[in-house]
């Protein structure tokens, strides 16, 4: 998978990530995927994406929170 399909630009929606050449952040296809929408809903929702953008979004989620600290809420 293209690592090159998540982009993070300053100047394009404050920097957050988002899949190159869109808008289309990556934090809106982990809510939908989250609220139960499917890859190829997405994918009709938005024509600029493929399957594979979407799952280049998901596979850069997984990188960051393996890659972040974790801590635990309880005191």
């Amino acid at each position: 998978m293209p690592e090159n399909l998540i982009v993070s630009d300053p100047a394009v929606m404050m920097g957050k990530p988002v899949i190159r050449g869109t808008r289309i952040t990556v934090e809106l296809i982990l809510e939908k995927i989250a609220h139960g929408e499917s890859i190829e809903s997405i994918v009709e929702a938005h024509p600029r994406l493929t399957r594979e953008m979407v799952l280049a979004a998901v596979d850069y989620a997984v990188k960051v929170l393996k890659s972040d600290v974790v801590y635990s809420s309880q005191a």
